[in-house]
């Protein structure tokens, strides 16, 4: 299965896609986590993005597209992946379209997680005391939703003209959105 999974931040899309990701023994491969390990690590690349995710704006298109295109080189991608938090633009789209025909491949599936705008505002604040994490105040959080919207929100028209897009509530129990997950992978394997 090679699926990408969309939805604001908050949505719980890394807790997903985790989970989905073991259930097709496939990686989950998330831009946020690379990212955030490559400026714990003070990596050139860790370096280059902290200001820029830390103000709550997207690290530029060629640097990701770089990034997600050796990750995908992976062994462990060769049978299939479940992309979270890429692509994030259209152009990112083209890229993605790219590296997959040249590899001979193409997506099964793009999974949208639906949820309260409000309850993603609430979770974040949570995670952002839990966890520690720093990029994750109010005014950054409202930002990145309004980014999101204006870019990201965009590739749900255009993988629904592909007929790739599966809808999937986001709201409720951890299981039973994974269940829902799974359910809408179903239907495109079937």
């Amino acid at each position: 299965m090679r699926l990408v999974i969309l939805g604001p931040p908050g949505a719980g899309k890394g807790t997903q896609a985790k989970k989905v990701a073991a259930h097709f023994g496939i990686p989950a491969i998330s831009t946020g986590d690379i990212f955030r390990q490559n400026i714990a690590d003070k990596t050139p690349l860790g370096q280059q993005v902290e200001a820029i995710i830390s103000s709550g704006k997207y690290v530029p298109d060629e640097v990701t597209n770089e990034m997600v295109r050796n990750r995908l080189l992976e062994e462990d991608a060769a049978v299939g992946f479940l992309l979270d938090g890429y692509p994030r633009t259209a152009a990112q789209v083209d890229e993605l379209d790219s590296m997959l025909s040249t590899a001979g491949h193409q997506l099964d599936a793009v999974l949208e997680l639906t949820v309260d705008l409000d309850e993603v505002v609430s979770r974040l604040l949570k995670r952002a005391e839990i966890e520690g994490r720093p990029d994750d105040t109010e005014d950054v959080i409202r930002h990145r939703l309004e980014v999101y919207t204006e870019q990201t929100a965009p590739l749900v028209h255009l993988y629904s003209d592909r007929n790739l897009l599966q809808r999937v509530d986001g709201m409720g129990e951890i299981g039973d959105v994974t269940s829902r997950l799974l359910a809408a992978c179903d239907d495109f394997a079937a």
